[in-house]
């Protein structure tokens, strides 16, 4: 089971840790979200262009509150040095 992590309203908090959490379109636990894809709500095409109503966000269910949050703000601890990895790193694009 993965641990994925949130920063939910300027709190960084394990989603796993509630276990009615759910992510994304499909309504999956954090773990499944993270493991199967990582599904995040990302147009094709945009309405308009540059445009704040048109960004990348992921639903997140978490302790009685639904959140929409940029999927930047969620993280997965890295297994091999025990710290932080973005799941979203500029490096890699």
């Amino acid at each position: 089971m993965e641990k994925v992590y949130a920063c939910l309203v300027g709190n960084w908090v394990c989603l796993n840790d509630d276990p009615e959490c759910v992510m994304g379109g499909n309504h999956v636990n954090p773990s499944q979200w993270y493991e199967e894809n990582a599904v995040i709500w990302s147009p094709i095409h945009r309405e308009e262009k540059d445009t704040y109503y048109q960004l990348d966000y992921v639903k997140i269910f978490y302790h009685g509150k639904t959140y929409r949050i940029n999927p930047i703000f969620i993280h997965q601890p890295n297994i091999h040095t025990n710290s932080f990895r973005m799941t979203l790193c500029m490096n890699e694009l």
